[in-house]
């Protein structure tokens, strides 16, 4: 996001945390993604709500026209906070309403103690994603209906991952709307670590690293970031040596092998 629906985004994001005491975090969160998914699905719908030039007591209006008998009261409180603010373009409202519901529900899971297993959950089923082109391109396939893609993950998730997780990992697995479905899971990674005030650091290495050593990597991260860092730790054979850190959209990459070929194209040059 930028301009306008980065300050929009800031500002709905404390309402959240204001609605956050009126209810259950864990139906705000699916009642979110619902709505999500339903002004998603309707072009001229969203079109209108994300429109700065109506009013915002005609925007605030039709939503609780439409959806008021079927969320709660802190759900209404949240999606008139959205549809209220400046956004970019009708796409950013939604990124928005997902975002919100993505966070109430990692909020649930700091509540009620199982935030690290949430974070541990989105991680494993990003490696799941990486070693299956199989489940990355049944995710992608545009002739498949989102239902039946969350069923799928649905299915892979059962009895595995606790659910509010399972469902927040399931809804934007299945609404890419455009997205690469490994960009949805590091958005899921920062917005848990952003619970706890972390960022996320995806390690590649081509052996597991001790307790120590992670923890070591972690305090220099931080230094360096000025934030808590979590560390999740993936083996990957063809980093050689060394390793290589991802933080957002920043890269630290000391692993041999991209030594290697930096050597090989200075040798080039």
């Amino acid at each position: 996001m930028i301009g306008a629906s980065r300050e929009s985004l800031t500002t709905v994001q404390e309402s959240l945390r204001s609605s956050a005491g009126q209810g259950d975090l864990s139906a705000l969160s699916s009642q979110l993604l619902s709505v999500a998914k339903v002004i998603a699905g309707e072009k001229s719908l969203r079109l209108m709500l994300a429109d700065s030039g109506q009013p915002v007591a005609a925007r605030t209006a039709l939503i609780s026209d439409l959806l008021g008998a079927a969320i709660s009261e802190a759900t209404q409180s949240v999606i008139a906070s959205v549809v209220s603010q400046r956004w970019s373009s009708d796409s950013d409202l939604i990124d928005a309403l997902e975002n919100l519901g993505a966070k109430a529900a990692f909020m649930a899971a700091d509540a009620n103690g199982s935030l690290t297993q949430a974070e541990s959950d989105i991680f494993h089923f990003g490696r799941a994603l990486d070693a299956s082109a199989q489940l990355q391109m049944t995710l992608t396939d545009p002739s498949l209906a989102p239902q039946a893609k969350a069923a799928i993950v649905d299915d892979l998730l059962s009895g595995k991952v606790q659910g509010e997780t399972a469902q927040v990992i399931a809804y934007f697995a299945s609404n890419l709307r455009g997205r690469r479905v490994d960009a949805v899971v590091d958005l899921l990674s920062e917005l848990a670590a952003a619970q706890r005030n972390q960022v996320v650091a995806e390690v590649s290495s081509v052996i597991e690293l001790d307790d120590s050593q992670v923890t070591r990597l972690a305090n220099a991260l931080s230094k360096l970031t000025g934030k808590q860092v979590s560390i999740n730790v993936a083996i990957d054979p063809t980093v050689l040596g060394g390793i290589s850190i991802q933080i957002g959209q920043d890269v630290i990459d000391g692993s041999v092998a991209t030594r290697l070929e930096s050597a090989r194209r200075s040798l080039q040059a």
